[in-house]
């Protein structure tokens, strides 16, 4: 059952999903737009291309006639796929869904008007003056947000009048791709946000992570926490919204589904069809596999009969906080090593740049999860990248 995998997108993420691929005896093809991209240092081979360059993808795709296409990033010319599919390539989790799932506007339109699941108020705008109307029907406040972007860039919230015009500016410089629009929607008071992790199978039931609670600032996430306390009514209610979601886009793999919880209920805020950020916090051993364990298992195909918790845990980013092109350098792994229950990942990154993310730190045990978190930022701060 050896395959070949063409991994679109090599971050951190991609990293983990290759070396759990590896573990299971699979052949990994990394691809991305830089050399020395996390992912490409564990697979057997990489390749270093535009990935919105369509003829470039057929190209790649040509040379190495894989089985299985997973994509990581959203910035993928991902029209192509659906042709990919009619070639006998399974497109991760199916075409419609990484197709739909990189571009805001389609997953809002399935999820708001074809499966009708609870959203926030919302408008598109191609200009200014369109953002204008768009902010008059959601309201003040209201989160902008450019349909094509990744780990928050170009999001804001406008809190008064005079914020609409940085706001669209701001979006345009965040965007990525050639797609230069925006989603405006109206602002929910919630209590706090979860993620879902959800597991689409080939062959067998819809499966749930145990809810995922996460910290954002500047639109990125910053800490996250396994499990998230919450109210098991309005956790079932994400669960149905998901599970409708998922299988309207068709496919298996993991699934990073993004709720407001409020104190009526669940309302859907976003879904990426991979393995997501704030799931790093499975790394440190939270269920019976990680989220890169349980994506690799359903594209593979291979049954998982359930998704435990098996303790608690809780993860805090490190940054970077200059720009460099020369090879990171870490400091203070020693005094975080010695940590009791705590671990730590760093990611490989080739440079430095302000507020990239370049490591992790994780902790883990039967502690109440507010106080995992404050160990996994003591650890995160004890880790300097130079």
């Amino acid at each position: 059952m050896r395959k070949k995998i063409l991994l679109l997108g090599s971050g951190e993420l991609g990293k983990e999903f290759v070396i759990a691929c590896q573990r299971l005896g699979q052949y990994v093809i990394a691809v991305d737009s830089y050399l020395g991209a996390p992912a490409m240092q564990v697979a057997h081979e990489f390749e270093v291309l535009n990935m919105l360059d369509g003829a470039e993808l057929d190209r790649i795709v040509a040379k190495h006639q894989p089985d299985l296409i997973v994509p990581e990033i959203e910035a993928i010319r991902t029209e192509r796929f659906y042709d990919y599919e009619k070639q006998g390539i399974q497109v991760v989790p199916s075409a419609k869904a990484a197709n739909y799932t990189m571009n805001r506007k389609a997953i809002r339109d399935l999820a708001a008007i074809e499966v009708g699941v609870k959203t926030a108020t919302y408008r598109y705008a191609t200009t200014l003056d369109e953002l204008k109307d768009g902010v008059a029907v959601a309201g003040i406040p209201c989160v902008v947000k450019p349909l094509m972007s990744s780990s928050g860039k170009g999001q804001s919230v406008i809190k008064s009048q005079a914020d609409i015009e940085k706001a669209w500016n701001y979006a345009m410089e965040g965007s990525r791709g050639d797609l230069k629009e925006v989603i405006v929607e109206g602002f929910i008071d919630f209590d706090y946000e979860i993620t879902l992790l959800t597991v689409t199978q080939q062959n067998g039931p819809t499966l749930f992570c145990p809810p995922i609670g996460h910290r954002q600032e500047r639109g990125d996430y910053q800490e996250s926490w396994q499990p998230m306390p919450m109210n098991p009514e309005h956790l079932k209610e994400a669960q149905e919204m998901a599970e409708k979601v998922t299988k309207a886009l068709g496919g298996a793999g993991i699934w990073g589904v993004e709720f407001f919880i409020t104190k009526e209920g669940a309302y859907f805020s976003e879904l990426s069809p991979r393995p997501h950020d704030t799931g790093m916090v499975t790394l440190a051993g939270t269920q019976n596999f990680s989220e890169f364990e349980l994506h690799a298992r359903a594209v593979l195909g291979l049954p998982i009969s359930e998704v435990k918790l098996l303790r608690n845990g809780a993860s805090a980013v490190v940054l970077a906080d200059k720009e460099s092109n020369e090879l990171p350098v870490f400091s203070g792994l020693n005094e975080a090593a010695a940590i009791p229950d705590s671990d730590f990942k760093i990611f490989g990154k080739p440079t430095n740049r302000p507020f990239r993310r370049m490591a992790v730190a994780l902790t883990y045990g039967n502690e109440n999860v507010n106080e995992l978190v404050e160990k996994a930022k003591l650890v995160a701060g004890m880790i300097k990248v130079g």
